[in-house]
């Protein structure tokens, strides 16, 4: 679903024409009429949130983006405020789904179809050549640390950069958690957009290098070094010299070249939503992926929990009767993961959500699954695999924004797509454009935020919007700083799961 509907009045909008509730797009006061048509306002409206059309009776469902977002409380008479004080999530746990694919929509070609990439030896496209230190574990993160900034110093104009990746794990973990670790990270080494990769270990660790390096394959060996600090006399200087011998080859070898949009892998994330998220940068967003995705390139979706509620949509455009079952397999499974915990799966929005104008996760999620566009479901990734075919993935992590882009990332995405309502520095190893869904916020915090969405609010028309963003987005990948580049905000986050000792 992409909202193409949406018809704006004086103060509100109404997203789809079967909605039963419409948006205050600016503070709206008791008692007045918010344009042609609609009905007086019985309470004072924020912006972003919602107010009634028409009377909802009790236990009916109420209906934003052409779809249910849950059912009302009590009755709602035209005009009132629709919030958490009379409206509740209908979502309760594991669904028996069933096959319904529906007629795919066209999706739009893209205008623009190069920018110039980093052709890697597997033929896959980097957007950034630098080298990242990696810690095995969490005891080496200052030493890591310390030997990039070092090497980095040193290395500069031979390469993008040099980086430190750290995480307080990889040490006294067992099983399937420590198999986390180890995956996410060797997914990271061998992300495109790392040139070069240094493992510093420790060497008691659970985590040992050497399997870490067995699980990265499609890394080239010239570009990959590793040792454990116990074995070194001075692991600062060890960190250094292999850090030199890497940048040595790619200093020689590395070139950006012209690569089409098809070589793209673009993460899909949104965090800190606020009421326009599902108005403005999540569709604007849909329409990238579709460029992307009509290119021939990779889009990955993750934020499983932000699905609930709306995944029968993303069901329907399944390329296959296996990737829908795979789908629903997804969801039953994370719902089951919030049950085992006694929580319920509707336990998002977030206080920030809620107070921007989000009620229920229903409607969170019908607005965070336009980040997809139209495009078909081609495959699910688990938690730590990497993209696998090009298209849209949707990929299983939770809505934490450090997880689920630090997974987005070590699927292989070499850009990311970050919308945001509230604002958030938070920035990955890889280029992580920060679009701002109102343009009070994208005034407000110009150091966090990369692009302005909140223009299709004022009128901006969608498709113009898209042309600007798609731009932006080939001028980073051919090297234009996004804002937590600049900002030095790269951080990642590790899915915990399973004993610590």
């Amino acid at each position: 679903m992409q909202v193409a509907e949406d018809t704006k009045t004086a103060g509100a909008m109404i997203v789809h024409p079967d909605d039963t509730v419409a948006v205050a797009i600016a503070e709206l006061e008791a008692g007045c009429l918010p344009g042609p048509g609609l009905p007086r306002l019985s309470a004072a409206i924020p912006r972003g949130h919602k107010f009634a059309l028409r009377a909802v009776r009790a236990g009916e469902p109420v209906v934003k983006y052409g779809a249910p977002i849950g059912l009302a409380r009590c009755d709602i008479r035209p005009g009132e405020h629709v919030h958490s004080h009379n409206l509740a999530s209908a979502l309760s746990g594991e669904v028996d789904y069933t096959f319904q694919p529906a007629r795919q929509a066209p999706v739009r070609a893209a205008t623009t179809n190069s920018f110039m990439g980093y052709r890697r030896f597997d033929g896959r496209v980097g957007t950034r050549n630098e080298i990242w230190v990696i810690a095995t574990v969490g005891c080496v993160n200052r030493i890591a640390t310390r030997i990039a900034h070092l090497a980095g110093n040193e290395m500069r104009g031979r390469v993008d950069g040099v980086h430190a990746i750290t995480h307080p794990f990889g040490c006294s973990q067992l099983g399937d958690d420590l198999d986390r670790t180890r995956t996410i990270l060797a997914g990271l080494a061998q992300n495109p957009n790392a040139g070069g990769v240094l493992l510093v270990g420790l060497g008691c660790e659970s985590n040992q290098y050497r399997q870490l390096l067995d699980a990265m394959p499609d890394t080239d060996p010239l570009r990959v070094r590793a040792f454990a600090c116990q074995d070194t006399l001075d692991e600062l200087d060890a960190g250094i010299a292999a850090i030199a011998e890497i940048a040595e080859h790619m200093a020689a070898t590395d070139r950006r070249e012209p690569c089409d949009a098809s070589d793209l892998v673009l993460g899909l994330k949104c965090g800190g939503s606020d009421a326009f998220s599902g108005l403005t940068a999540n569709p604007l967003l849909g329409r990238i992926a579709d460029r992307i995705d009509s290119a021939g390139g990779g889009t990955i979706l993750t934020e499983v929990p932000e699905m609930f509620g709306a995944e029968h949509l993303l069901m329907q455009r399944a390329v296959s009767r296996d990737v829908h079952d795979r789908i629903a397999a997804m969801m039953n499974r994370f719902k089951r993961y919030f049950l085992d915990h006694d929580e319920p799966v509707h336990a998002n929005p977030s206080p920030g959500n809620i107070a921007g104008g989000i009620t229920t996760l229903e409607e969170k999620s019908l607005g965070a699954v336009q980040k997809a566009g139209q495009a078909p479901v081609a495959d699910v990734l688990a938690y730590g695999e990497r993209l696998r075919i090009p298209g849209l993935s949707l990929l299983e992590a939770p809505g934490n924004d450090a997880v689920s882009t630090t997974a987005l990332a070590a699927a292989g995405a070499t850009v990311i797509l970050f919308t945001t309502g509230r604002g958030t520095p938070l920035g990955t190893p890889v280029p992580t454009l920060k679009l701002a869904t109102n343009s009070a916020l994208a005034a407000r915090k110009p150091h966090w935020i990369d692009f302005d969405a909140g223009t299709m609010i004022d009128g901006e028309a969608p498709e113009a919007a898209a042309d600007r963003l798609w731009q932006l987005v080939l001028d980073t990948a051919s090297g234009k700083h996004a804002r937590n580049e600049l900002f030095d905000e790269r951080e990642i986050a590790l899915w915990k799961g399973g004993v610590t000792l």
